[in-house]
């Protein structure tokens, strides 16, 4: 069995946005030659999120509208975790997104269903932040 390890980086220049990765992932399955394994994709950041769904932009909205309605941003005050930082609402719209995106790889691609694409998910934007992906397999 071959392992592969990368990390990849992202800096988003706003507070709360999704990135689409798939084509980033599918690159990291690429270069490690692993035709039949499983891909596991995790920020390495506990206010960001990998999940799986569709690229489209209302359903972007529709996220930000759900995550701010069950964990809002404001007022700060709210939140026993603030303090020194104030993103409490990102750990817990962390928590509602996932932590993870495990996936299969058949014949060296992304093993998915209609319209399915990776995102990297980040609710306390504006500095560097890692996403490692681990692939698996022969």
């Amino acid at each position: 069995m071959k392992s592969y390890r990368k990390e990849l980086y992202f800096k988003l220049p706003v507070r709360r946005g999704y990135v689409n990765i798939t084509k980033e992932v599918q690159a990291c399955i690429d270069e490690s030659g692993i035709k039949e394994g499983l891909v596991l994709v995790n920020p390495m950041h506990i206010t960001a999120s990998v999940f799986i769904n569709d690229d489209e932009s209302g359903l972007h909205q529709d996220f930000e509208k759900w995550l701010e309605a069950l964990a809002p941003e404001k007022p700060h005050s709210q939140y026993m975790h603030n303090g020194y930082e104030d993103n409490a609402d990102a750990h817990l719209k962390r928590q509602l997104m996932g932590r993870e995106v495990v996936a299969a790889v058949t014949d060296g691609k992304l093993d998915f269903g209609t319209w399915e694409q990776i995102f990297y998910g980040e609710f306390d934007g504006k500095r560097k932040k890692r996403v490692l992906v681990k692939i698996i397999g022969e």
